[in-house]
């Protein structure tokens, strides 16, 4: 029989990699954060998964370093537990674990859909239903049997709408309409182009096609849309308004397929988006949620989403509840909050 090697370190490597940020961390056995790093995107879409995997060979070492094993020879860690944006078809789940495998750093690897993590951090079990609203939009639900509710969440290829992204792009149909006369007025127009600093909507969006602009700016338009539906304009509130309606109907279909629209059940909310908290979002969408499923009980995620990464790999180690709550209290300055 083949013996497998003794990892360096008993524990869990935790990879949380989302469209805009990436983090990594060293979690003992016990629950204690030992390293950990932060990086860029995980973009494994437009490099290839292997790429993209090896391309987190960086933050690895780092979080190595930081435990101690830096330079260190053998396989890392007993398990590598990864929540990894893009990651959104089973079978791009298990290429991505292949491309995991390739390299030294657990003696066992998982890769789930990062939604599936920020589900874990917002509840102590296998039931729920999460919605990510961050860069992109995203939802999954789970029951203790072990099934799930999950969609493609290609875009607008599967009907996606919303996140930072959406709610970007749309601000600027918007303004842009607004200034060359196609659409109605909006005062996004001329806040676009003042936090841009520049004369329109429309330059900005010619600054963007040329390159002069960079388009991981366009995230900052989310901003400028919630400060202008504060002053009341139609416009931006009517965006804001639909995607509290989006994260509704995604979280309630999830509930349906579950059979748990009939059951206390916890809908995490979390990415960027819903962790800012702003009230016009997140009082508008608990309340069509109360209507839709009154007994669903919506928590909003603020924790580092790295926390759902490191439970789950403690789950598979089969750590008690004492390892679970010490890496929550290692991330309680950014905790889970009811909505």
């Amino acid at each position: 029989m083949t013996h497998q090697p003794e990892p360096l370190l008993s524990g869990v490597l935790a990879i949380d990699a989302g469209n805009s940020k990436t983090d990594v961390a060293l979690i003992g056995a016990d629950g204690t954060v030992l390293g950990s790093a932060r990086g860029g995107g995980f973009a494994p879409q437009k490099v290839g998964g292997a790429a993209a995997v090896a391309g987190l060979t960086p933050l690895v070492e780092q979080a190595a370093a930081a435990a101690g094993l830096a330079g260190a020879a053998g396989v890392l860690t007993s398990h590598v537990s990864a929540c990894l944006a893009n990651a959104d078809l089973p079978i791009e789940e298990e290429s991505l674990r292949t491309a995991l495998a390739s390299h030294p750093w657990g003696l066992s690897n998982t890769v789930v859909n990062d939604t599936f993590g920020l589900l874990r951090a917002g509840t102590d079990g296998p039931r729920g239903v999460a919605v990510v609203c961050g860069a992109g939009i995203n939802c999954v639900g789970l029951r203790p049997d072990g099934r799930t509710a999950r969609f493609p969440a290609l875009g607008e290829l599967t009907g996606d709408w919303g996140g930072g992204s959406g709610l970007a792009v749309s601000s600027m149909w918007h303004a842009v309409r607004a200034e060359d006369g196609r659409g109605g007025p909006t005062a996004l127009a001329p806040a676009i182009a003042e936090h841009f600093g520049l004369p329109s909507a429309g330059a900005v969006a010619e600054a963007v096609h040329l390159g002069h602009l960079p388009t991981s700016r366009l995230h900052e338009i989310v901003r400028v849309l919630f400060a202008v539906a504060v002053e009341g304009d139609a416009v931006a509130m009517e965006l804001i308004d639909r995607q509290a309606d989006e994260i509704v109907r995604l979280a309630v279909v999830a509930l349906g397929r579950l059979e748990l629209l009939d059951s206390p059940t916890p809908v995490v909310l979390g990415g960027g988006v819903l962790a800012s908290r702003h009230p016009l979002l997140l009082d508008n969408l608990t309340a069509r949620l109360a209507r839709a499923a009154p007994l669903a009980e919506p928590r909003v995620v603020v924790a580092p989403p790295v926390l759902g990464a490191a439970l789950l790999g403690l789950d598979h180690l089969g750590a008690g509840g004492a390892a679970q709550a010490r890496v929550r209290e290692a991330y309680e300055a950014q905790r889970t909050v009811a909505a």
